[in-house]
Formats: C-alpha cells, sequence, structure tokens
C-alpha cells in the first residue's frame, strides 16, 4: 500500500529542498542539494538559472519516494528573483537575484507614478530590474514560475506572493495601470493565480525523467518567506509567527490586509487572508554587542521570569529603529546598567519582548487582526526563560510549529491545490 503525498520545493539562496508530505502534514521525506553563490559583476547579483535547475534534478535525485505516491508539486522561490525568458522557456537572461540592485534611473520611473503603497519600491526592486531586461527573450517571470514551468511545460504563470513584488496589485487582483505609466508593459508578465491554484499536470517527458505519475499535478506556489511562514502550521487570522535572529521579524495572518510603507509593512494574499510583517532592528545584534555565546549560556540559567527586573530598556546595536517605530535617529535605550550581569541580560530579553508585543499591537492599530496565538522561529527560540517572558508580555499562549523548513510550508499549498485544505 502506498502513502498519498506531494512535494514542496524549496529555491533557497544556497540550496534546493524538497519536502514530501502526507495530507496530515507530516514529513515522510526530504532531500537537498546545494546551489553555488549567486555570479556577482560590477556590483550586481546575477545567477545562471540552469544551476537552480540542476540542483532541483539533485534534490529529486537524493528523494527516497519508496511506498510514497505523488500526487502534486508546488514551488516557493527568492522573493524578487526574476528572468527573461524566450517563448520556449529556456532563459534569454541570467537570473536577477532578489538583492540585485536596480538601476536609479529606472526606480526613479516608478516612483513618479506607484502609490506609496506599492512593494515594487526600493533599491531592490523586481519592476525596476525588469524594466532593464526588456529586449531580453519574449516574458519576464520569476524564479519559481520558470522551474514550475520546467515541470509543466507553462512559463505563462506566477502566483500572487512571486508578483507582488513586482507591481501586482492583490486587493484588485490586477497588475495596476500605473506600471505602464512607468513605461513597462505588463503583458510580458505571467498572469497571476492565487497561490495554492492547480496549473496542470506534469509533462509526459519530466514525469519519466523523474519517476512520478503521469497525473501529478502542478500548484502555483509562493515565495520563501511566506512558505516559511505556512511551514509553521499557522492558519488562522491572529496566528503569529516570530523569528528571533540576529533582528527581530514578525509575520500575522489576517483577515484584512496592511500596506504601512513608512514602517516597510505590505500584505501577501494567501487565499482570503493576509500575511502582514514588520522587523525591529533589535534582536540577537542588540544581545550580542554585551554578552558572548559564552556569557549567554552561562547567565540564561539564572534567569528568573517570575521577577521581572523593572528596567526600561529598548535594546538595539545602534542607532536607528524601523518597527513599531519609524525613526532612523531612534537611540537604544540600555541605562541603568546594573552592576549584575544576570539583571543587565535579563533587562534586555525584557525590552526586547515588550518591542515584540508593542509591534503586533501595531500591526492590529495599522488593522490587521489582533494576535491571538504565537509560534516561534530562529535561535532564540530554544531559550525557555526568554519564551516565558515574552509570552507574559504578549498575553497569548505559544503553539509548537509544525516545521522550520519552507519547502514543508510549500507542500501544504500543493495539498490546497488538489482540494485539500490543510
Amino acid at each position: 500500500m502506498t502513502i498519498p503525498v506531494v512535494l514542496g520545493i524549496d529555491i533557497g539562496t544556497s540550496g534546493v529542498r524538497i519536502a514530501a508530505t502526507d495530507e496530515a502534514n507530516t514529513l515522510k521525506a526530504m532531500s537537498t542539494a546545494p546551489i553555488v553563490a549567486p555570479i556577482t559583476d560590477f556590483g550586481r547579483a546575477w545567477q545562471d538559472p540552469q544551476l537552480w535547475w540542476n540542483a532541483t534534478l539533485a534534490a529529486f535525485a537524493a528523494l527516497k519516494l519508496d511506498g510514497l505516491h505523488v500526487r502534486a508539486i508546488a514551488i516557493d522561490g527568492t522573493s524578487g528573483t526574476i528572468l527573461a525568458i524566450n517563448d520556449d522557456g529556456s532563459p534569454a537572461s541570467l537570473g536577477s537575484m532578489y538583492n540585485d540592485v536596480c538601476e536609479a534611473s529606472n526606480l526613479a520611473k516608478i516612483a513618479a507614478v506607484a502609490p506609496r503603497e506599492t512593494a515594487a519600491l526600493g533599491g531592490t526592486s523586481p519592476l525596476a530590474r525588469a524594466m532593464e531586461l526588456v529586449g531580453q527573450g519574449s516574458r519576464i517571470i520569476h524564479q519559481a514560475d520558470w522551474v514550475m514551468g520546467k515541470l509543466s511545460g507553462r512559463y505563462d504563470v506566477t502566483d500572487e506572493n512571486n508578483a507582488l513584488k513586482s507591481g501586482y496589485d492583490p486587493v484588485t487582483r490586477y497588475w495596476p495601470s500605473w506600471i505602464a505609466s512607468a513605461g513597462f508593459d505588463t503583458a510580458r508578465f505571467p498572469i497571476v493565480v492565487p497561490a495554492g491554484t492547480k496549473i496542470g499536470n506534469i509533462t509526459a517527458e519530466m514525469a519519466a525523467q523523474l519517476g512520478l505519475p503521469s497525473d501529478t499535478a502542478i500548484v502555483a506556489g509562493t515565495t520563501d518567506g511566506c512558505a516559511a511562514f505556512l511551514a509553521s502550521g499557522a492558519s488562522e487570522p491572529g496566528d503569529g509567527v516570530t523569528s528571533l535572529g540576529t533582528t527581530l521579524t514578525l509575520k500575522l495572518l489576517s483577515a484584512k490586509p496592511v500596506f504601512a510603507p513608512d514602517f516597510g509593512i505590505y500584505s501577501h494574499r494567501i487565499g482570503d487572508q493576509w500575511l502582514a510583517g514588520g522587523a525591529s532592528n533589535t534582536g540577537g545584534g542588540a544581545i550580542g554587542a554585551y554578552f558572548t555565546k559564552d556569557d549567554i549560556a552561562r547567565l540564561t540559567p539564572l534567569l528568573d521570569p517570575d521577577v521581572p527586573t523593572g528596567l526600561d530598556y529598548y535594546p538595539l546595536p545602534k542607532p536607528g529603529e524601523r518597527f513599531p517605530v519609524n525613526d532612523p535617529t531612534f537611540q537604544p535605550r540600555l541605562e541603568p546598567r546594573p552592576a549584575d550581569d544576570r539583571v543587565f541580560f535579563q533587562g534586555i530579553l525584557e525590552g526586547i519582548a515588550r518591542i515584540e508585543a508593542e509591534a503586533y499591537a501595531k500591526l492590529a492599530e495599522l488593522g490587521a487582526s489582533p494576535l491571538i496565538s504565537i509560534r516561534t522561529a530562529g535561535g532564540g527560540a530554544a531559550n525557555a526563560a526568554w519564551t516565558a517572558i515574552r509570552l507574559k508580555a504578549l498575553g497569548v499562549p505559544e503553539k509548537p510549529s509544525l516545521s522550520e523548513h519552507a519547502a514543508v510550508g510549500t507542500a501544504r499549498l500543493a495539498w490546497r491545490g488538489i482540494g485539500h485544505a490543510n
């Protein structure tokens, strides 16, 4: 007896990961393969798309599917990575990576006509970089679109999440007319479908090459960031996911979208729900400015979450904050410093927890659903005392994360594409 599974393919910055999950989102198989670093030339970040496909094939070769029956595949890619293609889907350009810097002249054309709420602004604007690719090939698509095309034979489809930074309006669900006013013909972009939409089946050639069923559905995926959120298992408005890394990154599932350019916030559409997010400059970088890893290991067992320090800190590694305060001159607040390092360390953790709570409250103030639960990713998630401090500040229960692998989140979309909501 074989077990029905779907595959989520995550095209990351350094490699490809494939996850096979069953209908209960249980991981049944996983494989990875590396991608070499992007080509950098004259300050630009470019990569040969063939490297993405080679890594995808290598990951398939390493995937153990014995006893598993693959029903669908969905792909996520790095947000904002684009390339020009010919009519047959072959690359007509190198891949312009998510962190590739656009030409200032094209960005100025966009800024002159675009609404402030669009995600197509900024120094790495995919739309501005797409304007540079005009004249190369017949269409400009996103990284995930191209890999999806290799499997399905369709290179004319993208999903709402990958399209967002290229200027797509997820509220009206159209490529807006201001893009043409900026000098770019949106007919060069793919058609856009909701993430989790079946767009066809695998080609007979690819099914034979990969040893997959000929009726394997190909489903429109998402961006790597959205996939990582979905991997957590969050599914209800008010479900939040905090990443405790060098900085503090928050994502919140909401019944309503939030677009707040002053805070760097825009919303991805996932079905009839919205994924809003923000990022503070506080986090591990602020802790590392005062404590080494050995210090943290020594002091963590001494923390007492039940006895607050009373210190009113706003920990930042240097001046400047993005969210929940938007002020490039905002000063860190880490005085007075007590003589006891344990108290100072706990005061910093309490300060970060307050910032996290204020950030989720700010999202609600801007129109998002109020926070009802929290899941945690990143290195700080393992610190039980810090978790206790954060939960007191947030006032909501913690829920376990399904997975930290983006490919698992993309697999959830693959299930949706064949009619299984999970």
